[in-house]
């Protein structure tokens, strides 16, 4: 059934429509917001700077992030992992979007008002009220009109004077940033995109290309101090140098068992068949990512953490769908496992951590994520360096 929702006509089932309460904050013209053709035009614009070739030009980018936040991390006491996490793919994701190189006095004038916002988002008390007073955005008592001065506004401004200036460097062609790149992109008409579509992209790019990214790395540190012989297998094998199919493998059945988003939705556009029923024009479908991952008839043993289910056996298209699928499978799902395979290894290498027999955390609601509810919460047993 999740491949026939995948492979069908997206026409037919609007992924857009589905995604529509993000509207506010990613805009109109957002890729995770539009349906097709329109969808597919700012897909293709998106696409080459996400090339898997180009990975490797943010290897460096994302190890000095880490580097730098890591060397903050406590030794002996417990602390929770998810700020640094986000501190991490926030500086990583700002630099490959905007080429913020060394002048972080120019990152933090960017990212702070970003940061705010991505936060207050965050907060499912405050999504509700937004939701609630979403049939009256411009009345006194708004909740709306107070976010969009305090929060919205601040943000945009700051996307709105990055594509400015991009605009306006002479030298952009040459330069290797994902901002100059959509700026000398064009579709088949040869129509680049304009700059309320970049800040709706961008947008997007900061809140999919980092709270989730950095959601399931805190995921992942938290599964790894409950099992210690994974944990020490990784161990071995990342100071050893002896490759990242192990590593890969992990990550893999991390993202099955915490997947950050649990559904994804399509909104039926005409009566539609689907496992044997007729379902009418106007209703709303949501494949379960979450219990897809825990189907037993193809995860044998599936609340078992065990990494080498997928040494044993490939992950399945339809199967293992922490990204989505088909035409709206998610943009940046080969940056994300690129970065968290390189950031995993850094704490691998640098660090032994402390493993734990408590049960593990409980999932929270952050938005539209599922997140460790005391922040994936590690001791560091001591810096390998002594």
């Amino acid at each position: 059934m999740i491949k026939q929702v995948f492979t069908s006509d997206p026409t037919k089932l609007l992924a857009g429509v589905g995604n529509q309460p993000l509207r506010p904050f990613l805009g109109p013209r957002s890729v995770l917001t539009l349906d097709d053709p329109e969808h597919m035009r700012q897909r293709k614009l998106l696409l080459p700077p996400f090339h898997g070739d180009r990975m490797q030009l943010y290897s460096e980018t994302i190890a000095s992030a880490a580097d730098r936040e890591l060397s903050r991390w406590p030794v002996g006491e417990p602390f929770a992992v998810q700020r640094s996490m986000q501190a991490i793919t926030l500086e990583v994701i700002m630099r490959a979007v905007f080429g913020v190189r060394d002048d972080r006095a120019r990152l933090a004038e960017i990212a702070d008002p970003l940061r705010r916002l991505l936060d207050s988002m965050a907060d499912s008390r405050r999504l509700f009220a937004l939701q609630l007073g979403n049939s009256n955005r411009n009345g006194p008592l708004s909740p709306w009109r107070h976010f969009r001065k305090t929060l919205l506004h601040p943000a945009d401004d700051a996307l709105y004077e990055e594509i400015r200036a991009h605009r306006a460097d002479a030298n952009v062609a040459e330069r290797d940033d994902i901002l100059s790149l959509l700026l000398s992109a064009r579709d088949e008409d040869g129509e680049g995109l304009t700059d309320s579509e970049l800040r709706d992209e961008l947008m997007t790019l900061l809140l999919a290309g980092h709270e989730t990214t950095a959601t399931a790395l805190s995921w992942m540190l938290e599964r790894l101090t409950r099992h210690p012989d994974v944990l020490a297998r990784l161990t071995e094998e990342a100071r050893a140098g002896e490759g990242d199919e192990y590593l890969d493998a992990t990550i893999k059945e991390s993202l099955r068992l915490r997947p950050v988003v649990p559904a994804v939705a399509r909104y039926l556009t005409e009566p539609t068949e689907l496992g044997g029923r007729v379902l009418p024009a106007g209703v709303h479908i949501t494949p379960s990512i979450y219990l897809t991952h825990r189907n037993p008839a193809i995860y044998p043993e599936p609340e078992r953490f065990r990494p080498e289910r997928f040494l044993d056996r490939p992950a399945g298209t339809y199967e293992w769908i922490p990204f989505g699928g088909g035409t709206r499978r998610c943009l940046g799902a080969t940056f994300a496992l690129f970065e968290m395979r390189i950031v995993l290894g850094e704490v691998l290498r640098r660090f032994d951590m402390q493993t734990t027999s408590a049960p593990g955390e409980r999932i929270a609601r952050r938005a539209i994520t599922f997140s460790p509810r005391r922040g994936g919460r590690v001791r560091l047993a001591r810096p390998v360096s002594d």
